[in-house]
């Protein structure tokens, strides 16, 4: 029997981890098998972080707050979770390994997904030119021509990432308002290699084995064509919450909805932090606060004999 188990393990469940091993709540992480560390393990440089002054490479930002939360005693289990029973004082958790875990407690922590536009052949040409990670993929497009399709930070971050590689990187975006923040707006439009699309809508891919382009709805009606070699989708992402979501009380956004400023979902023993719960911010530095608060939590419940 455990007495905390953390489901995920981006900065808010290693955060968790780090501060529910040092009170000796011996956590195991449920890390995923092919998610580990979450979505900063495919994050370049991370300039907003505090104690980087110089920045630090999202990798390794997340490999530190594993060795540190296994420095304190955390145990990690790479696999992932594939069904989750939560009512009760005794939480089961199945892994995809048929290993069934026991806990008085659990935090979920599983972060969020990326969104797809919903078009055709979105899937079909996933890996043919079609991502949602420049990280990943943008040295394939190395002197060729891409688009990024979004007006968030995400989507600037990646368009300015992705200029180390390509010509012509295309932003793509359904309005000429921009969700995202100042300075990475500034920073996209001051690089010569980054031309926007605004008022533009993508209503199509073009291509047969490979991406060659997209077809775009104007907002005066108009039908226009865009000539690419690779589309990267940043419109955001979603809240991984299909494990848990006929069991915890879920907001009008999607994410499992706390008690105010806690993380008490509305079953008793079971915590929830980061993405899960952010719709707004959105940070790693937030999640990593939210991953405490949560540790904290399930330290003063287990502490408490509220089990």
């Amino acid at each position: 029997m455990r007495e905390l188990v953390i489901i995920g393990s981006g900065p808010a469940g290693y955060t968790a981890a780090i501060y529910a091993a040092r009170a000796e709540l011996k956590p195991l992480v449920i890390a995923s098998s092919v998610e580990m560390g979450g979505d900063l393990m495919k994050t370049t440089d991370v300039d907003n972080y505090p104690g980087f002054p110089e920045g630090v490479m999202g990798p390794d930002l997340m490999m530190g707050m594993q060795a540190q939360a296994e420095r304190f005693g955390a145990e990690l289990v790479f696999d992932d979770a594939t069904v989750v029973e939560l009512d009760g004082p005794i939480k089961k958790i199945t892994l995809g390994s048929g290993e069934v875990i026991e806990s008085k407690s659990v935090i979920l922590s599983m972060g969020s997904q990326y969104r797809h536009l919903g078009l055709d052949d979105e899937k079909r040409l996933s890996g043919f030119g079609v991502s949602w990670c420049a990280t990943c993929d943008g040295a394939f497009f190395r002197n060729r021509t891409v688009a990024v399709v979004g007006g968030g930070d995400s989507a600037m971050e990646e368009a300015t990432f992705l200029t180390k590689f390509a010509d012509t990187v295309y932003v793509v975006h359904r309005s000429d308002q921009f969700r995202a923040s100042p300075a990475m707006l500034a920073r996209a439009k001051a690089d010569p290699k980054i031309q926007f699309v605004t008022n533009a809508a993508v209503t199509g891919i073009i291509g047969t084995d490979t991406v060659t382009g997209l077809t775009l709805e104007m907002s005066d009606g108009s039908a226009s064509t865009l000539d690419i070699d690779g589309l990267f989708i940043a419109i955001g992402s979603d809240p991984r919450t299909s494990l848990i979501a006929k069991q915890v009380t879920l907001t009008e956004t999607g994410n499992v909805a706390v008690d105010g400023r806690s993380s008490r979902t509305n079953i008793e023993g079971v915590f929830a932090a980061g993405d899960l719960i952010d719709p707004t911010y959105r940070q790693a530095v937030v999640a990593a606060g939210s991953g405490a608060v949560a540790a904290m939590d399930a330290q003063h419940f287990i502490e408490s004999g509220a089990h």
